[in-house]
This record gives C-alpha cells, structure tokens and sequence, in this order.
C-alpha cells in the first residue's frame, strides 16, 4: 500500500509539475541551449542556486531537473533543505520517487545530494555525533535510489583543532562504513569553519582512509573564521591561499563546485581566477562533473549562464 501510495504521488507531481507550472517555468527559464560540450569535465548545476528560487519566490524544487536541462547542463546536485517543506508535506520516499520520476523525464543524471540540518557530524558530543550519522543514512538511501555517486556533509563540529582532529574522523568513518554498503561516496566540503582549512580537512580524510570517503573542493568558502564564531556572516579569517587550498584538495576530490559571486564587463568572476583554478582541477587529472553553484545578488539564471559559460571559455584557454 505504502509503496502505491508514493507512486500515484510522483504521477500527481508529474502531471502538476509539467501543466499547472509550465507557465512559471517558462518566465524563469529563458536559454534555449540544450547541449554543452566541455573538453575535460562534464558541468552540472547544483541547486543552491537556484534557492532564491525556492525560499524567497515560493517556488517549487521540482522544477529543478527541468531548469538544469532547459540551461544545457548534462548533471543536477540536489540540496536536501529546498525540499523540508515537500518531505513533510508528502513524505520522504515520495519526494526522492518524484525526483528520481523527473530527472528521468527530462534525461539529466543525479550527480550529488548536498545535505544540510541533519545534525553534525563532527560535533564534539558523541551521542549527537552518533545521531547525525544515523540521520544522514536515509539519504545516503536516496542518494543510491536516485542512482548518485555521492552525498555532500558538513562538519563544523568545533574551532578547536585538536578536538575536531577526532571528533571528524570518527563521524566521517562512521558514516561512510555505512555509505560504503551503499556505493555511495561521502564528500567533506570547505564549507566553514576548520573544513575551510584545507590542510586540516585533507590530513582528516586520509585518517578516515576509506576510498569512499573524499573530498568536494569549492572554490569560494575559505572563511575559517566568522565574526561571533558564527557559522555564517562577515568573515574575519580566510584560508590565506584559496589556489593552493584547492591543489591541495583535488587529490581526494570526488566533485568540484565552481562557486561565483559576481562578474566584470568581460565576464570573469570578480574574486576568482576561473583559468587558474581550471588549471589545477586538470593538473589533477579530473574527469567528472563541476558543479556551477552561483551564489551572487544579479538574477539566478543570469548568474548560472554567466558562471557556465565562465567555465567553457577558461577551459579553452588553458588547452
């Protein structure tokens, strides 16, 4: 009955999603490209993008595999949270049957699930420690469902380093033993804190010495440290180099997330060095897909093109 019931729910957001919101979608998708072709990645679009989207516009997060498509990109990265609303409404299961329905219809690959406000994975107590793993389980299930190679973690956890030294290694193992029986991956990103410290999360993956267990290196997020120890706000310390964080990251990367503010009349990103961090990924010998995550105040989908397309021309540059 149970399983019924999820799938007459994925027809009915099949059938709302392509009919009652194909007038929203058409004021928001406006690219008529449907294919790119990259010389040495493949791109993918992660959705936090699109948040504004969601949160501010009331929209809804299915839309997403249609908007990535629409936008020429070949993979789509999910964001747990844009879907808190959907997952109560609808429950669990018939959101991940609707996403996996959708991504389907619309020919994309589920690439990643970034996962957010599910606990900590470094967090110094061990009890909420061991509880964030077991929260972050039914999505390393949805993450294998979906047909995805990878979910995305946080681990904050502490500013002190000798504690977190441990207490990451312990919640990262834990989880990934778990995610292994799965063939799914766990990617810690410099996303904050201690993780935006390259040498300290390398040196924490390659304790946790599980070939599941990587990295997901973003070329923005290097604040170590925020104002009031916050996790997010006005920055006080950065990684003092972003370049060599990222050299130092891609030995274990699984991902790359192209993050991107803003952009000049020449449309280079105004903070970052496309060409230059392009160039280390290659170095490394990367493959797979980079995520274009645009995180700016112009208009979302200009900000995804303009960061796409960023991507395409410094790849010919340094070929």
């Amino acid at each position: 009955m149970k399983k019924t019931t999820n799938l007459c729910l994925v027809i009915l957001f099949l059938v709302g999603i392509s009919c009652k919101n194909e007038t929203k979608n058409k004021e928001v998708i406006k690219d008529t490209q449907t294919e790119i072709k990259t010389p040495f990645f493949k791109l993918s679009l992660a959705q936090w993008s699109l948040h504004k989207y969601v949160n501010e516009e009331k929209k809804s997060p299915f839309h997403f595999a249609s908007q990535a498509k629409s936008m020429g990109f070949e993979g789509v990265e999910y964001v747990s949270q844009l879907y808190t609303a959907e997952i109560e409404k609808l429950g669990f299961d018939a959101v991940i049957d609707s996403l996996g329905a959708l991504s389907k219809a619309h020919k994309i690959a589920n690439v990643l699930i970034m996962i957010d406000n599910e606990g900590d994975l470094a967090n110094p107590d061990e009890a909420k420690r061991n509880e964030a793993v077991e929260k972050h389980k039914k999505w390393v299930d949805a993450a294998q469902k979906l047909g995805c190679h990878a979910i995305r973690v946080n681990t904050f956890g502490t500013n002190n380093p000798e504690i977190w030294a441990v207490t990451v290694v312990d919640g990262l193992k834990k989880l990934s033993a778990y995610a292994k029986t799965k063939n799914i991956n766990v990617l810690c990103e410099n996303h904050g804190w201690l993780s935006s410290d390259a040498d300290k999360l390398v040196k924490a993956v390659n304790d946790v010495n599980m070939d599941n267990c990587g990295t997901l290196p973003d070329f923005g997020n290097w604040c170590v440290k925020r104002k009031d120890n916050q996790r997010w706000g006005a920055c006080e310390i950065e990684y003092p180099d972003k370049y060599k964080g990222l050299e130092l990251m891609m030995p274990n990367a699984k991902g790359v997330s192209a993050k991107s503010y803003a952009f000049d009349a020449d449309g280079n990103e105004t903070t970052l060095d496309y060409t230059r961090m392009l160039q280390i990924v290659n170095k490394a010998g990367y493959k797979g897909y980079i995520g274009v995550e645009f995180e700016g105040d112009m208009d979302a989908n200009e900000g995804i093109r303009a960061t796409r397309d960023l991507l395409i021309n410094s790849t010919k540059k340094i070929n």
